[in-house]
């Protein structure tokens, strides 16, 4: 991935961090975006400390202004991505019966909206060099649903769908679009659950563990390099057996 420029939004930790640190390890000039000028600063730290080239930039991905000015500095240093991971989302979660209309919007704006704009704004260059990669993080919840979670498990099947869609528009110009759907994986949220409730969760996987950030962007590296490119319009899985579509 010598010659590949990485984009990967909601850098800053977990699955976002591990997918930054494998494509920057592989090669590849990797650009971490954090919601803050605080968060990218320590993305580009990371990244650079661990000898690897890269750097941080702050985005407001539901902001569409945001979204524009990020493009323009990586168009004017030449930064534009031939491989775009699309993993930064936000939860609000509510019952539907009580969920605020802030709640739902907020999730959607974030989720599906800053992705369609995103996605849009960087599908130009590719369009142009005839390659890229696209990966958009998806979730198990996607398919199983979760109490609580009816925006989520909204956008993350609407990902699933453009996807798809957006696989048949760019194919004949060399670019593959790929979802990747983690299940329960080993977070600050899960390691604060007690050992009761991490038995039961584990209880629902056939291999019998919470996935670890690095399990997905395994699979993310997968989908840019080389071995991925007859790949595009799929969901690769990354749920220990969870769910079996």
């Amino acid at each position: 991935m010598q010659d590949e420029n990485a984009l990967v939004t909601g850098a800053s930790r977990g699955i976002g961090r591990a997918i930054a640190l494998a494509l920057a390890e592989n090669g590849a000039h990797v650009t971490g975006t954090a919601t803050t000028q605080e968060g990218a600063q320590q993305v580009g730290t990371l990244l650079n400390e661990a000898g690897f080239q890269g750097a941080g930039e702050p985005l407001q991905l539901q902001d569409p202004e945001s979204v524009s000015a990020l493009l323009a500095r990586l168009a004017e240093q030449d930064r534009m991505p031939t491989i775009l991971v699309n993993n930064a989302g936000i939860t609000r979660d509510n019952i539907l019966i009580r969920m605020k209309d802030e709640e739902w919007d907020d999730v959607l704006s974030t989720n599906l909206r800053g992705v369609f704009q995103l996605t849009r704004g960087c599908l130009r260059g590719m369009l142009k060099a005839r390659r890229g990669r696209i990966i958009n993080l998806s979730s198990v919840v996607a398919f199983i649903g979760n109490p609580g979670q009816t925006n989520y498990a909204s956008t993350k099947a609407g990902l699933i769908g453009f996807t798809r869609a957006l696989a048949q528009e760019v194919g004949l110009r060399g670019i593959t679009v790929n979802c990747v759907a983690p299940g329960f994986i080993e977070t600050d949220m899960t390691r604060a659950l007690s050992d009761e409730q991490q038995g039961e969760l584990r209880q629902r996987i056939p291999l019998q563990r919470l996935g670890t950030a690095e399990d997905v962007a395994a699979a993310v590296l997968y989908l840019a390099g080389g071995g991925g490119g007859y790949i595009t319009g799929e969901t690769l899985h990354v749920n220990g057996g969870m769910f079996m579509g």
